[in-house]
């Protein structure tokens, strides 16, 4: 106890004692520098104070030499903002440490007069390449410096962009008359030719063919220069998980007679395989253990191949699978895989033995389509149903995801709808259409109001329900669904009062979170939806209100929750926990 009392009084004590040394001891520069406008300008002030930077302790001598140097640097302060006219008086006030003042009066600034800003030669063309703004730099408006070096880097910024290399200034002239207050500005830029895309060359190290990797790259030789172009090359290269190291190059110095800029691209592969493994939890299905091997390139062609595996104690999965990278190689790809996944929860048990064949495409838009072909033979017991099916199930699915960070997002949101289904008279047990559709949104107001939103909904149609299989059926309720209600205990029951599950979902879910630190948040939210046989039944869903806090790990938020059920009888208190994105 009294070790405990000593350690917390030399705590207080050395909280106070620092608090005194910030308040006692003088801050470097605040009093040192005594600035004084006639007229008050604060935009004089700020640059002032930026050339001058921060006035250090000195004494009286070092001040008068260091006031020689401050002069200049105001000189050029007031001048960068148009201001030629003015008056200054610098007074070094003796002691240790001395002290500056300043007093400057600024006069009139000079106008700009005439104006003229021009294009010539191919980029007049061109309607990509644009003229500088002209708001700042027009007939009456102040001479500002930094306006006129913005116009002109607006040229050679644009020329570097799209290969304008011989281009140049034929006038620029920046002409001052501090007598009458007025300044002539003329800009002529001439952008010369535009030079063109050469040929590709990779250097690599043999892990890929040359061959493979040309179907990376978008453009053709002779199309115009971009870098936009090459940016998206390297772009490409680094996401396909091939390479450890891209580098784009495209040398103006090598060009030819036709003006060809020769493009040079280094890569260097990544370790050929790699082994994931992670552990998590959510009150869902507990503790789970999961593991992942890919091999990036089994053979020069960029073919890859992996096995995944997860482990809880209602789940357990694992599959193997082969990708081929098809033409281009960014956006197009086949997988072939396989699977056997095991469920069993509550005394519902489903067993599932698969292959299937997707056809990955990423459209110019970023969305994802993936059509697929799939076989699966399930054993299920759900409710008083006990049987097995096979199914042959063609399917397309669209997908697109938008956000400003892929761990942590402030903003964004993510679609996804899916359509499936099977025919008896094409190798399957049963008719089944159907379709599933997710969205989630997220929006962040004055940095720490967070307002997130899903909704997800499902429908299947049928001939023979009862052969349905459980990876099939809707059930509502958990961490991802319905908060303040079991994991699938939302479902239509039997005649034996065992959850059978649903042929239509639909679940929502409203979500303000408050940061009040900097990893943490303060969240509130209602959910509700169910799954049922009959759509008109979706017209009273479960609802589940409650609070949490989220702390933002490397990995994602990680989120605990309490929320209670509305329904009086399924209705109570749970604890939720979970981690992963928020959509």
């Amino acid at each position: 106890m009294w070790l405990r009392l000593l350690a917390t009084n030399k705590a207080w004590l050395l909280g106070w004692g620092l608090l005194l040394l910030v308040l006692v001891v003088p801050r470097v520069g605040a009093s040192n520098l005594e600035l004084i406008l006639e007229p008050e300008n604060s935009a004089v002030r700020t640059n002032v104070e930026a050339y001058l930077g921060e006035v250090a302790n000195r004494n009286t001598r070092e001040m008068r030499r260091y006031a020689r140097f401050a002069r200049g640097e105001i000189e050029k302060a007031l001048e960068a903002l148009g201001y030629y006219n003015y008056q200054m008086e610098l007074t070094v006030e003796e002691g240790d440490p001395a002290r500056l003042r300043v007093v400057v009066e600024t006069g009139e600034p000079v106008m700009l007069g005439y104006v003229s800003i021009g294009l010539v030669g191919e980029a007049l063309q061109q309607p990509e390449f644009t003229l500088p703004s002209t708001a700042q730099l027009r007939r009456g408006q102040p001479l500002n410096h930094s306006h006129y070096e913005s116009a002109k880097r607006h040229f050679r910024n644009q020329a570097l962009t799209y290969g304008y290399f011989s281009s140049g200034f034929t006038v620029q002239e920046l002409l001052i008359d501090p007598e009458v207050d007025i300044a002539d500005i003329t800009l002529h830029f001439d952008s010369g030719p535009r030079y063109r895309l050469g040929p590709v060359s990779f250097d690599h190290e043999g892990k890929l063919d040359e061959a493979f990797l040309q179907r990376f790259v978008r453009f053709v030789p002779g199309m115009p220069y971009s870098t936009q172009q090459l940016a998206e090359l390297s772009r490409e290269l680094r996401e396909s998980g091939y390479f450890r190291e891209v580098l784009v190059d495209a040398d103006p110095d090598e060009v030819d007679e036709d003006l060809h800029v020769p493009v040079e691209v280094l890569v260097r592969a990544r370790k050929p395989r790699t082994l994931n493994l992670g552990l998590g939890f959510s009150t869902d299905i507990g503790p789970r253990a999961s593991a992942g091997w890919v091999q990036h390139w089994v053979n020069p062609r960029g073919l890859r191949r992996g096995v995944d595996t997860q482990v809880s104690e209602p789940q357990q999965s694992i599959s193997g699978w082969y990708e081929f990278p098809l033409d281009p190689p960014m956006t197009d790809k086949l997988r072939i895989s396989s699977s056997v996944e095991n469920e069993y929860f509550n005394i519902q048990r489903s067993r599932r033995y698969g292959a299937a064949i997707q056809w990955f495409y990423r459209h110019s838009n970023n969305w994802e389509r993936v059509l697929s072909l799939r076989g699966e033979r399930e054993e299920f017991r759900v409710g008083e149903d006990d049987g097995a099916t096979w199914l042959t199930l063609p399917g397309i699915g669209y997908g697109y995801f938008q956000g400003d960070r892929r761990v942590d997002p402030t903003r964004g949101y993510r679609l996804q709808i899916d359509v499936e289904g099977s025919r008896q008279d094409y190798f399957s047990d049963v008719d089944i259409l159907q379709v599933t559709f997710l969205a989630r949104g997220l929006t962040t107001l004055w940095d720490h109001h967070r307002f997130l939103a899903r909704f997800r909904a499902g429908g299947t149609a049928t001939n023979e329900f009862n052969r349905v299989p459980a990876s099939l059926r809707f059930f509502a309720g958990g961490d991802q669904s319905v908060r303040g209600y079991g994991y699938q205990e939302l479902a239509p029951e039997g005649s034996d009062g065992r959850l059978i599950g649903g042929r239509y979902l639909a679940t929502a879910g409203l979500e303000y979170q408050y940061a009040f630190a900097e990893r943490w948040r303060w969240a509130f939210f209602v959910d509700a939806g169910d799954a049922v046989l009959e759509p008109e039944d979706l017209q009273e869903p479960k609802v589940g209100v409650g609070t949490g806090i989220r702390w933002v790990s490397p990995v994602g938020p990680l989120r605990l929750d309490i929320a209670q059920g509305l329904d009086d009888d399924l209705g109570g208190w749970r604890i939720h926990f979970t981690l992963g994105p928020e959509i």
